[in-house]
């Protein structure tokens, strides 16, 4: 299986998808506290990087 620059990129986009999906469940179903919050941030930081690897596909 040959992984090119774009395969890469999408496998990055999903993997950053599925732990910001996971930041976010921490922050909304584990911490109650302020710390939800910031786990909340972080997950929401994740979707940010993972569309910008969405955006880079195919342009390098």
């Amino acid at each position: 299986m040959a992984m090119n620059k774009n395969t890469v990129l999408a496998w990055a986009t999903w993997i950053m998808i599925l732990v910001g999906l996971g930041l976010m469940a921490l922050g909304a179903f584990r911490y109650d506290e302020v710390a939800g919050w910031g786990f909340a941030a972080v997950g929401f930081g994740f979707f940010c990087i993972a569309w910008v690897f969405n955006a880079l596909k195919g342009r390098m």
